[in-house]
């Protein structure tokens, strides 16, 4: 090099990225780091990172286990790791199941903000944020993202090559570097963003039970959803992105009965509809359009009344973002009690009911005796919900109580293990809410 443009050994040439500048963040402040590759951005998040040491966490370095459901990797208890799961856009029972390298590319990322949470640290630090997303996907993070920092009051630092993430991202500090030392920043007030920009692409209209079958898989109750009275569907040009069904209310209902005292059984079809299903698919998750879905759909179902029993509904408040009132959450009755009592007594582990196979398992160790006593503790604890699963009069809502009894004496191993499977349903907690126009 020195013989071929002439360069003197013992001169030393610096290229200069940094100089004299000062970078104001205050508490809770989200800040996008934005410019060409090689330009500076990386120098700027290490530098940051040395100075605050362990007030702050980088996410390309925080601890993965791979191997273990997620639900054991993060959260002290069940409750805490479904709500973190939840606030990061993986609020589904199947994933909750999944390793970390069974996740995808966006997946991964939102696992890894789950973690930075739970660390605790006040300063996140992300490099090359969300570049191997593809975009859609991306603006999503970057919502959820600021979202979860601003509730949480915690430091948000990015740097990134895109230039699209600027409106989900909503920076109160943006720092634009250019090649060598040329530097531009801009302050923001710090204001959370109000609603992902692929929302307003989205539109809610109605739906069919093909929509369902579309998306089914993507819900953890994938069975037929019952007597549907109406579907609506959320879809963003060609793309489906969500469905919300409603269906004819059951015949009773533990929370009901505070909110419609008075309302008899030939009145529930025409003033009341039940939400039966609510699903969006993953890759839209975390943005609110469970919410949105209810939201613009609560009027339009044809009815004064709606209610909604969910389990999920413990963990993410997105009805309540919509309008409707939580009442109370119903814990097991007694006919579900009594009968899990018998099932413990037999062997059954009542923790894994929601498995037809695991309880036909079971059913086949058991003796002649053992199934009368089954067949037994179920036929004094009539409950509509099991009526329903085992009535032989189809003309009527949930048969007789006499074609019940008569449907458990002939009932086979695999129809007492669909109803084990309904017992396993009514032992669950499950919030009850409540809407009227």
């Amino acid at each position: 090099m020195a013989e071929a443009f002439g360069l003197g050994l013992d001169e030393s040439r610096s290229f200069v990225l940094y100089d004299n500048v000062e970078l104001k963040i205050g508490p809770g402040d989200v800040v996008l780091i934005t410019g060409d590759s090689g330009s500076g951005k990386s120098v700027l998040l290490k530098a940051m990172l040395k100075d605050l040491g362990e007030e702050a966490v980088d996410m390309g370095s925080v601890h993965v286990e791979e191997g273990k459901p997620l639900i054991e990797t993060v959260g002290k208890t069940v409750d805490e790791g479904l709500d973190l799961l939840s606030r990061v856009g993986l609020g589904d029972a199947f994933l909750f199941l999944r390793t970390y390298e069974q996740l995808s590319d966006g997946q991964k990322y939102r696992y890894r903000i789950a973690r930075m949470i739970e660390s605790g640290a006040k300063w996140w630090f992300m490099d090359e944020f969300c570049a191997t997303l593809d975009r859609d996907t991306a603006k999503i993070v970057a919502f959820n993202l600021q979202k979860l920092a601003r509730e949480l009051h915690c430091n948000c630092v990015v740097a990134t090559s895109h230039t699209d993430l600027f409106a989900d991202l909503g920076p109160s500090v943006h720092v634009h570097k250019r090649y060598g030392r040329e530097i531009r920043i801009i302050y923001y007030p710090n204001n959370p963003v109000a609603e992902c920009s692929l929302i307003r692409e989205m539109r809610v209209e109605p739906g069919t039970t093909k929509d369902w079958r579309a998306l089914e898989m993507f819900h953890y109750r994938s069975s037929h959803p019952g007597a549907v009275r109406k579907i609506f569907a959320l879809a963003r040009g060609e793309e489906l992105c969500g469905v919300i069904i409603y269906n004819y209310p059951p015949m009773t209902c533990l929370g009901r009965r505070l909110v419609l005292p008075g309302l008899k059984p030939k009145q529930l079809n025409s003033q009341l509809s039940t939400i039966g299903r609510v699903v969006v698919h993953p890759k839209y998750r975390s943005v609110g359009l469970g919410a949105k879905l209810i939201r613009e759909t609560l009027a339009l179902a044809g009815t004064s009344c709606v209610e909604l029993v969910a389990v999920m509904a413990k963990y993410n408040q997105f009805a309540e973002k919509a309008g409707m009132r939580l009442v109370l959450f119903q814990v097991p009755g007694k006919h579900a009690l009594k009968i899990s009592a018998v099932l413990e007594e037999l062997g059954f582990n009542v923790k894994l009911l929601g498995s037809e196979s695991y309880i036909l398992k079971v059913l086949k160790k058991l003796s002649p005796g053992d199934l009368q006593q089954l067949r037994d503790v179920f036929a004094g604890n009539c409950h509509p919900r099991l009526m329903k699963e085992i009535s032989v009069n189809r003309h009527k809502a949930f048969g007789t109580k006499a074609d019940y009894i008569a449907g458990l004496e002939a009932a086979d191993l695999a129809k007492l293990a669909s109803l084990v499977r309904v017992v396993g349903l009514l032992l669950q907690v499950k919030a009850y809410l409540f809407w009227q126009k």
